[in-house]
């Protein structure tokens, strides 16, 4: 697996307020907008837990727009202050993280909702060469009362982290804590680019696909001040978009296969006429729902190589050497003589029953197995012969998997 592709869109430069020239190893980055109520003490605690860790560091924080006097505030707190004007948790961060200057990243949110004392905790693991990405757990930590709503604890934590777990096979307990630290090294392999609220997914995500060594430590969740720019439902949308974005299988491969199989058994029961089964005798009806299924499934499947093959292209995923086999061996011509194969092998029987309807003196058509049947043929025929163009079009740009290490 390889980390996703690194944006390549331009940004404008940030401009800088005040801060300090020495290099340093710790850089905590904390976005803010409108967080006048809190910045000044979440910045003057990161100063305390980088003096505790012992370690030369930096507060740096990344104003997205507010209108408070936050800037200033954290500013005259000791940070030193970037502006970013596209609007987004995600998109500050990234600034953050570009302008930061330590070895060791940490980050965390200006609302007073973690407590930056932590800063030798979550360091310590990364300058001890133990791991890559820390994250902090609340809910294996102390949850204080009033901290998190109980929606989001016993609902929306649960379900997001809980997908996180099954998609992507990671023991991370609090997918969606917003305090973490990583190396410079870990950030480049990661190469985030999303811009919103889902970019506490892509880190997991990332660190995962790049094979990053995670560590989970437990902390205290404070109430946060002043007002929350969350939304809820659309915070969790984001989230859940990006997590069957990059993880097609979830979304195309398998109930692709789950349709191919449940079509292909009642069609290969129903395709010789009526059949009891449960207790019922079961008609041209379910073969049709048969064939539907057929016909969904494989579009689900094609979608599958095509998300797969696009990923491999853009560096987003490593190759499947199942679809390594399959690109290696596919060329245009086979699709196409493939899918022409079974575009007229369902013409033909469609012709056939019209013959045999005229010969019988037109009268009426009841041959409606073989009509259903030819008609799926000639479907996935037509789906296969254009689909071979598309995927001949993804592999124009493709490098040779077997030298990215498939």
């Amino acid at each position: 697996m390889s980390a996703p592709l690194a944006t390549t869109e331009p940004e404008p430069r940030a401009t800088v307020v005040a801060g300090p020239t020495a290099a340093p190893l710790i850089s905590v980055v904390i976005p803010c907008l409108d967080e006048a109520e809190t910045i000044g003490e979440c910045v003057r605690k990161a100063h305390e837990g980088i003096a505790a860790a012992g370690l030369a560091g930096e507060v740096v924080v990344v104003d997205n727009g507010s209108s408070d006097g936050t800037p200033e505030l954290a500013a005259a707190a000791g940070a030193r202050v970037v502006h970013e004007s596209r609007r987004g948790y995600g998109s500050a961060y990234l600034r953050g993280f570009r302008e930061a200057r330590g070895r060791y990243l940490v980050m965390g949110d200006g609302d007073g909702s973690y407590d930056f004392e932590d800063v030798p905790r979550f360091v310590a693991p990364l300058h001890a060469g133990d791991a890559d990405l820390v994250m902090g757990t609340r809910l294996k930590g102390t949850i204080l009362p009033g901290a998190m709503t109980w929606s989001h604890r016993w609902i929306g934590n649960p379900i997001l982290s809980g997908m996180l777990r099954l998609f992507y096979r990671t023991r991370v307990s609090d997918s969606h804590c917003g305090m973490r630290s990583f190396t410079r090294e870990a950030l480049d392999r990661m190469a985030l680019r999303t811009t919103g609220m889902e970019l506490a997914s892509e880190i997991v995500v990332a660190a995962l696909r790049g094979r990053l060594r995670l560590d989970e430590i437990p902390i205290t969740y404070h109430p946060r001040g002043g007002v929350s720019k969350l939304n809820g439902l659309r915070d969790a949308w984001r989230h859940v978009r990006f997590m069957l974005l990059f993880s097609p299988s979830h979304l195309f491969l398998a109930p692709g296969l789950a349709l191919c199989l449940i079509g292909a058994v009642l069609v290969a029961l129903l395709a010789g006429g009526p059949r009891e089964m449960f207790g019922r005798v079961w008609d041209y009806h379910g073969l049709l729902f048969g064939c539907l299924a057929v016909i969904l499934g494989y579009n689900l499947l094609l979608f599958d190589v095509f998300a797969k093959s696009f990923s491999m292209a853009a560096g987003l995923a490593r190759p499947r050497q199942w679809l390594v086999r399959l690109l290696r061996g596919f060329t245009l011509e086979k699709g196409l003589l493939i899918g022409c194969a079974a575009f007229f092998a369902g013409a033909g029987l469609e012709v056939k029953i019209v013959a045999d309807w005229a010969r019988s003196g037109y009268g009426p058509m009841m041959a409606v197995r073989g009509i259903v049947i030819g008609m799926t043929l000639m479907v996935l025929g037509s789906q296969t012969a254009f689909a071979s163009f598309l995927l001949g079009l993804t592999q124009l740009s493709r490098q040779d998997p077997a030298a990215d290490g498939g």
